[in-house]
This record gives C-alpha cells, sequence and structure tokens, in this order.
C-alpha cells in the first residue's frame, strides 16, 4: 500500500504553490498525497490533479479587507489587534480539520504557521517535517531576517564566505537578540496548540521551537530554496536541509495572446513590475509606479491584480496583463521588479532575469539584500520608501547594466541543475524509514478527538 502523506498549509499563493510541486513529485514516487489548506485554493490544488483537504477559511479574502489595508497604511496599533483575533479563529479551525485529514498518513509535511502538526503527528505517533521557504533556524552567521532593519542596514547581515564578503560584521549581542524576537512572533502560530493537545489527549508542551518536537528534539527541516542564493550557515545541526527550489512548472499552456504579441514585436522586451498578492497601498503603489514608468520612458509589463495597481492611471507604455505563470511570463521579459517573495525571486532568477526588489514585509528584505549582494540587481528599497525618482533610477539601472545580466544568466545555469522536490521526497523517505512507522494509534481517542 502506497505511503500517504499529508500537507498542511496556510498562507498566500507564493506559500501553496511550492506545496503543490512537491505533492506532484511525490505522487511520481509512488506516494499517496494530500493537501490542506484554505478553501479558496481548492481549484488551483485540483487543478494539478492533487487531492485537496479544506483547513477552512478564505486567506485571499483576509488579505483584502479594509482593516488589512488600513493596518498596513495606517496605523498598526489600531488595526492589528482585529486582524490578530482573526487569524487566530483560522488557525483554530485549521488545527481541528488537519486532525481529521492526517488520520491515515504516514508523514506531515508542515510550515512555522501550521505548528499543530507537530501535535497531530505525535498523537499519531508518526513523523512530521518543518518546510520553510527562507532560512528560518537560528544561527550564528546572520540574525533573523525579519529583525526589523532594513535592508540597507550595516548591522543586517554577516556573510563571512564569497559572495558576501563586503557585508559587515554584526554584533552577536543584536544577532542573538533577533532570534528572541523570532521565538516571540511565533508564539502567534503556537497559541491554539495547548487547547488542540489537551483534546488529543497530550501532556501540554514542554518549552520548545518550531522545529522541535514535544520531547525537544529536533524535527527535519526542508528549507525548500536554492543553496547557491542563500548557502547553509556551517553551524546549522544536520537535520537542517536545503532542497533547492519546489519549481512548479505550468501546466496551463499559456501563450502571449495576439495584443500581448503585438506589443512584444513593436519594441524592446519590457521589464515586469509586480509587488506580490497583497493589495494594500493600491492607490499610493499606482501612482507610484505611473510616475516612475513616465520619467523613466520605458516599456513595462503588469499583472493585472498584482498588489492591487489600478490599470486605468498607467501610461501607453504599459501592457497590463491578467494574472499569468511567472514561469512563462518571465521568458518574454528583461528583467524583474518584485516584492521579493522567495517564489517570485527563485522564478526570474530561474529564467536567468536580473531583478530589483521592493520588499514590504517577513522574508521579503532578505531575499532583495541577496539579489544586490549576488550582483543580481539594484540594492532593494523598502515598499514603504519607495518613489517615483527611486523606482525610475532601478528601471534605468536595470535596463542599462549588462554585469545583471551575466551573472543573473550564470546563477540560472546553477539553478537549472537543482532537483529539489526530488530531494525533498528523498529526505521524507528517510525520515519516515527511520521513524519506523506507528507504534499504536488509540482510535477511541481518534474518534472522540474528530
Amino acid at each position: 500500500m502506497a505511503k500517504r502523506i499529508a500537507i498542511a498549509t496556510i498562507g498566500t499563493l507564493g506559500d501553496v504553490q511550492p506545496f503543490v510541486a512537491l505533492a506532484l513529485t511525490l505522487r511520481k514516487r509512488g506516494f499517496s498525497v494530500v493537501i490542506g489548506t484554505s478553501s479558496d485554493f481548492e481549484p488551483f490544488i485540483t487543478s494539478h490533479g492533487i487531492e485537496f483537504f479544506s483547513l477552512g477559511g478564505d486567506v485571499q479574502a483576509f488579505l483584502r479587507q479594509s482593516q488589512f489595508d488600513s493596518a498596513m497604511t495606517k496605523s498598526a496599533i489600531l488595526y492589528a489587534p482585529a486582524l490578530l483575533r482573526d487569524g487566530q479563529k483560522i488557525l483554530k479551525e485549521a488545527g481541528k480539520r488537519a486532525w481529521l485529514m492526517a488520520q491515515d498518513a504516514d508523514a506531515i509535511v508542515f510550515q512555522n504557521n501550521t505548528t499543530f502538526c507537530i501535535d497531530i503527528a505525535e498523537a499519531l505517533d508518526i513523523p512530521a517535517l518543518v518546510t520553510a521557504f527562507q532560512p528560518l533556524s537560528p544561527t550564528n552567521e546572520f540574525p533573523y531576517f525579519e529583525y526589523g532593519l532594513d535592508p540597507v542596514d550595516p548591522l543586517l547581515f554577516r556573510f563571512n564566505r564569497e559572495p558576501f564578503a563586503k557585508s559587515p560584521a554584526i554584533d552577536p549581542v543584536i544577532n542573538k537578540l533577533s532570534y528572541a524576537v523570532q521565538k516571540v512572533q511565533q508564539t502567534y502560530w503556537d497559541m491554539p496548540r495547548d487547547r488542540l493537545r489537551r483534546t488529543l489527549g497530550l501532556k501540554p508542551k514542554k518549552k520548545q521551537v518550531f522545529a522541535t518536537n514535544a520531547r525537544g528534539e529536533p524535527l527535519t527541516t526542508l528549507h525548500a530554496y536554492s543553496a547557491s542564493i542563500s548557502p547553509a550557515p556551517g553551524d546549522w545541526p544536520d537535520s537542517n536541509i536545503i532542497t533547492g527550489f519546489w519549481r512548479l512548472d505550468d501546466i496551463s499552456g499559456w501563450k502571449p495572446s495576439p495584443a500581448f504579441q503585438e506589443y512584444l514585436s513593436k519594441g524592446e522586451a519590457p521589464i515586469y513590475l509586480g509587488f506580490g498578492s497583497m493589495s494594500f497601498g493600491a492607490q499610493r503603489n499606482t501612482e507610484i509606479i505611473s510616475k516612475a514608468l513616465k520619467m523613466w520612458g520605458g516599456r513595462a509589463v503588469i499583472g493585472k491584480g498584482w498588489g492591487g495597481v489600478k490599470e486605468e492611471s498607467l501610461p501607453e507604455t504599459v501592457f497590463v496583463i491578467d494574472r499569468v505563470p511567472h514561469t512563462e511570463l518571465f521568458k518574454y521579459v528583461k528583467a524583474v521588479v518584485h516584492h521579493g517573495g522567495a517564489g517570485t525571486t527563485h522564478t526570474g532568477l530561474y529564467a536567468g532575469r536580473p531583478s530589483f526588489a521592493v520588499p514590504q514585509f517577513f522574508d521579503q528584505p532578505y531575499w532583495g539584500r541577496l539579489i544586490y549582494e549576488l550582483g543580481l540587481g539594484p540594492q532593494p528599497v523598502r515598499l514603504r520608501k519607495l518613489t517615483p525618482h527611486l523606482l525610475a533610477a532601478a528601471l534605468d539601472d536595470l535596463s542599462s547594466t549588462p554585469a545583471y545580466v551575466q551573472a543573473a544568466a550564470a546563477l540560472s545555469e546553477k539553478l537549472k541543475l537543482e532537483d529539489g522536490t526530488n530531494r525533498a521526497v528523498d529526505v521524507i523517505e528517510e525520515t519516515i524509514a527511520d521513524h519506523g512507522g506507528p507504534k499504536s494509534r488509540d482510535y477511541e481517542l481518534l474518534g472522540a478527538a474528530s
């Protein structure tokens, strides 16, 4: 009988898409696999022939609500508390449903925002594997990327290996404090767990981090990004494995429309601009992009709906396109301006395209900084600090610096040699084999909890 893998994730398309790529490889390797996430991603997952399990909620609707825009653009103090409460409701419901999803699983793969899977795996006596799309595990080599420092701050990162030698050292105390901040933030994702553990008949969890089990033992952590972009720190334990990016190939057969083909034929290749799937700050984003493109005078393509950009305010040199797979679209552009998310960063660099990151939060400043450090594009600028002049200058830099093109092409060749999903499946197989399978299951408890 085929081994069954349950995957749990909550987030945006950038969180869900890599797991679909992993699921397809798992299925090719003979596994049965189910992805549990919010209900809004059911059509996307099932379109790839992967079994879907609803963890409830609608994350995209949650991000589109006016309170989210107000918290990001006006006052976090006034608007964030209600958002945090709503987020906890989503997590609590997801934990209950994930328990049902995992009943026949031989292993659970999850993110740091679904740490209730650690407790579910303990109750079912199956292994749990953490997935990270950025380096979350503590290290003495650089601080937690969400410490709050801007990418231009000289204390942000320390890399003592090439090609990062030009980054200055960071004070060890600040480095340690940054991971203390991480622990505090992680408590938010962990809040539903104690109640779930009581429901499952488990003892209260000991003090632990998201990558350890209830006994404090390290869980296998799959870092789904390229070591060519972010090498493994020398002080990471063997349980931290960088697999390479989990790239999802397009199955839609998308091709440029006649209108897009005509636009492409009338000039040089455009630069792509998109600020991610977060829709807050739409009016400001549109004003900045529109003014910057007029200053620069070049050609650009923008995906409709990305970042809430308003089509009617853009100059005629811009082609606005419905949301399409980046893996295909990036073949027709010469550079990429984006929010710095792990998925868009890797997809642009896989295509060999220079990049300019306009990060907002979480891991986006980290990837934006690495793009700059690797000579793949201009220095990143936070979205909240972006001006039309800064964007116009970055567009000019992107389109006129051959060194960016050369560096991106060289890195693309390295990325194409990686096979992230197959490497991850190898580790999953080894983890299941090492665990030895469930020793016993209290089916009376399973029924009661369900």
